[in-house]
């Protein structure tokens, strides 16, 4: 679990977060919290369903992820490094509400609900050029398949419910 405290945040600030993201054509809103050049990174994201973040890892040992859902309810995937997907966490306030993503996983979400709130944390600096490598194995957002790729990723849900009830 989570050492630390999620920052409060306004219905103001929610609002305002979910409108930039429906501004945006990446169809989410990053809202971070941190100074930059700061050791630890903090982030509220807004996410919209039909946003698509291609999957990627932290390529550092100490880029642990945190990831906690405030509202909504979102599917996050693990992924092998050949692309196939190798866990599942189906994410809600009320159920499971935080998941650690290991320093090198292939990960991404595929949201279930029209909106989604998250607050992630990682320890590291933040460099554009080492932060993350995205997946080659997958479509780069923007991309005209990508968001046929991100359906696929939300229809797991189905077999995810079905393989939790059995």
């Amino acid at each position: 679990m989570s050492s630390h405290t999620i920052p409060s945040i306004t219905n103001t600030a929610v609002a305002e977060g979910f409108l930039r993201a429906r501004e945006s054509p990446r169809r989410r809103y990053a809202h971070i919290l941190h100074q930059p050049g700061a050791e630890f990174n903090e982030v509220f994201n807004f996410m919209l369903k039909d946003s698509y973040m291609q999957p990627h890892l932290h390529p550092s040992d100490e880029k642990c992820e945190d990831i906690h859902i405030l509202s909504g309810q979102l599917l996050l995937h693990f992924f092998s490094d050949s692309g196939e997907v190798t866990q599942s966490f189906l994410m809600e306030p009320l159920g499971l509400s935080h998941v650690r993503v290991p320093a090198f996983t292939w990960h991404t979400y595929a949201m279930l609900t029209e909106e989604v709130l998250t607050y992630e944390s990682m320890w590291g600096k933040y460099d554009p050029l080492t932060w993350k490598k995205t997946a080659e194995w997958a479509p780069e957002e923007g991309d005209r398949t990508s968001l046929l790729f991100l359906k696929s990723l939300g229809d797991d849900f189905g077999s995810l419910c079905r393989s939790t009830k059995n």
